[in-house]
């Protein structure tokens, strides 16, 4: 298994593996053949960025069991998803803001994410785990109230795409079976999702194939796998939202309340 992260150190960025506290760093594509350099660097001497750069964040609407029994959801026959804009994604250790636009209940949703390898389109089941470069944490912020404030037209995009709206990271972990694993959602210090990843109605693969008949995904592209039950809203002035998995690691951010209208 190997962590891969991106980071910005003395104004420059950069990326690598993280072992520990130390980051290896690398030089080419991380997607293509990286080379590790000489050079290493201590975690807390850098500036953690979102460990790619993706061209879309793709986020899955009712894709655990557990989640579907709770709101009597049918159980879907494809995967349901929606797309969240590149201006809302955050790094671990940022500040998810709430716009001046804004001044209802904002969730979270702790989520598994699959990074993709290399561009892909029309795979098939089969051949889609290729595809698949590794695993990132997820924190699936949403303007709930937005949604259906106009009952002619569900507002998923705008309600999931505001600034720092797409929380990622800290790292990429490539060469890992996620079915296993489990996503835990602490706010404030209390645990308020840990669900399994083998709970999920359509699974990576499925959900790499099906996607990529509809739209080409490319090298660093994100998915939301979905959430499960414990998602909430984020009540206090000030929040610590962290979303930890195994093998993985812990995406921690704050969020602000100030912002949004009185």
């Amino acid at each position: 298994m190997q962590r891969w992260i991106r980071f910005d150190h003395a104004g420059e960025t950069g990326f690598g593996t993280l072992d520990g506290d130390v980051i290896t760093v690398h030089e080419g594509d991380m997607f293509a053949g990286p080379e590790p350099t000489a050079q290493t660097l201590a975690l807390d001497s850098v500036t953690v960025l979102t460990p790619t750069e993706p061209s879309k964040m793709i986020a899955l609407w009712n894709n655990f069991h557990a989640m579907a029994k709770k709101l009597d959801l049918s159980i879907p026959e494809e995967p349901l998803y929606l797309i969240k804009t590149a201006n809302s994604f955050l790094a671990t250790g940022g500040t998810i803001v709430r716009p001046p636009s804004y001044g209802g209940k904002v969730v979270y949703e702790g989520e598994i994410g699959i990074v993709i390898g290399k561009t892909c389109s029309g795979v098939s089941d089969d051949r889609a785990a290729d595809y698949i470069f590794g695993y990132t944490c997820i924190n699936d912020i949403t303007a709930i109230d937005i949604i259906n404030k106009d009952p002619s037209f569900p507002q998923w995009s705008r309600s999931k795409s505001m600034d720092t709206f797409g929380v990622f990271g800290p790292v990429v972990a490539a060469g890992i079976d996620p079915s296993g694993l489990s996503i835990r959602t602490v706010l404030n210090g209390e645990e308020r999702q840990n669900y399994p990843v083998s709970d999920m109605i359509h699974p990576p693969r499925r959900i790499v194939s099906f996607i990529s008949r509809d739209l080409t995904l490319y090298p660093g592209d994100v998915i939301a796998c979905g959430t499960s039950v414990g998602l909430g809203s984020m009540k206090e002035p000030r929040n610590t939202i962290e979303v930890t998995i195994e093998g993985i690691g812990t995406l921690s951010n704050v969020f602000e309340q100030n912002g949004g209208p009185s």
